[in-house]
């Protein structure tokens, strides 16, 4: 056994659990030395089981291209999974910028677990919680202004045009993959660190401790090393990481607070201040929402009738909680230009610029919906103060 952990790699750390011993191999995720470290490090050990730091769609993404090929536009925006999507292509969008200044594909040091543990009939374990519930958590604890924080953050520091070297790789060996990206956010917000790190430390040690064999090997980013080896010694519950959080009580009174507030301003007016009054009032709610939804649309570049789309469903879905304005739009967007394969396939490469976001049809029609939502909600703030301050 000495003979083996000499020939180890020095970010490898060996735990005795009992019958079964555990090499947590630390890597950065655009590093080249972390591909030879996994290699030399499943080599040497020979392991039963290998456990990579994926859930079963980041496999799949990373190891399929395919996937992206059969993706339906149109059930991602029925089922309001956009912004979801659009978070995870500009993590993804940083990585393999990251990637390509430094020549290394973005998650490498997985895939080549992967492939040796093929290679070496391991068993392979996906080891880390579903992305999607992660998002979920992190974002529904966030209270509102915590949202919009956290949503300009990932929409301005991704695509900022600083250096990527070196140096930024090593302070990346530090972190965890998905926390690099909100590193400065989470530092000042620790719920956010807590779903999206401490979480996730003890869900991975929990399926590494879970890992059937006597000799496992677990591929893991740098940041994680410390949590997991401080929770795999015990035997910890998960179920309660996979709960997604209910909806805040305060978000259902706003949703359909606002809606019954404005229809009620303007009621008032109507019986306070004449018909005329409400009609102008009416106009404004119509050409404000209309207007800030379809200047959404066309800062997405959108097409003509998706811009129009967008401007005659505002009024309506502002005053209906369960209707969005993007949708309509997104909708129009991709019935009038519908993603070909070859769009799906060159979604990776597109997203790798800023750019690429605004031309390819795919992260296209995703950013007319985001960007019509958010006017339109900007449009029923402004509207309805408008309308509220000339109604007293």
């Amino acid at each position: 056994m000495s003979e083996t952990k000499t020939a180890l790699p020095g970010n490898v750390s060996h735990i005795n659990l009992g019958d079964k011993d555990v090499y947590l191999v630390g890597t950065a995720h655009v590093s080249k030395e972390s591909v030879g470290d996994v290699r030399t490090a499943i080599e040497q050990i020979k392991p039963d089981t290998v456990c990579v730091e994926l859930c079963k769609s980041r496999y799949e993404s990373m190891t399929n291209r395919a996937v992206w090929e059969k993706m339906d536009i149109f059930k991602v925006i029925k089922e309001k999974k956009t912004l979801v999507l659009l978070a995870q292509l500009v993590m993804s969008s940083f990585y393999r910028r990251l990637g390509e200044k430094l020549g290394i594909q973005p998650g490498a040091e997985m895939l080549e677990a992967i492939n040796l543990a093929q290679q070496q009939n391991a068993q392979l374990v996906l080891a880390d919680r579903d992305v999607q519930i992660t998002l979920k958590r992190v974002w529904g604890y966030l209270g509102f202004w915590n949202k919009l924080k956290l949503m300009m953050h990932l929409t301005t520091g991704i695509f900022e045009s600083g250096q990527i070297n070196a140096e930024l790789v090593e302070k990346i060996k530090k972190q965890d993959q998905l926390e690099a990206v909100m590193a400065e956010f989470a530092e000042k917000f620790p719920e956010i660190k807590r779903r999206l790190i401490d979480e996730r430390d003890i869900f991975l040690a929990q399926k590494i401790r879970q890992a059937s064999g006597q000799k496992v090997v677990a591929v893991v980013g740098a940041g994680h090393i410390e949590g997991i080896s401080k929770h795999i010694g015990q035997d910890e519950p998960i179920d309660a990481l996979l709960e997604i959080p209910p909806k805040s009580v305060w978000g259902g009174v706003f949703k359909w607070g606002i809606p019954a507030a404005i229809i009620a301003v303007l009621v008032y007016g109507f019986f306070n201040k004449g018909a005329a009054h409400s009609v102008q009032n009416i106009y404004i709610w119509v050409l404000v929402t209309g207007l800030l939804s379809a200047l959404g649309a066309a800062a997405a570049f959108a097409h003509p009738l998706a811009i129009v789309s967008a401007f005659l469903a505002a009024p309506i879905t502002t005053l209906h909680p369960l209707l969005a304005a993007g949708w309509f739009a997104g909708l129009a967007q991709a019935w009038i230009k519908r993603p070909t394969v070859g769009d799906f396939e060159g979604l990776h490469q597109s997203i790798s610029t800023l750019k690429g976001f605004w031309t390819n049809p795919v992260t296209k029609i995703l950013l007319i919906t985001a960007l019509s939502n958010l006017g339109s909600m900007l449009g029923s703030w402004v509207a309805g103060v408008w309308i509220a301050a000339r109604s007293v």
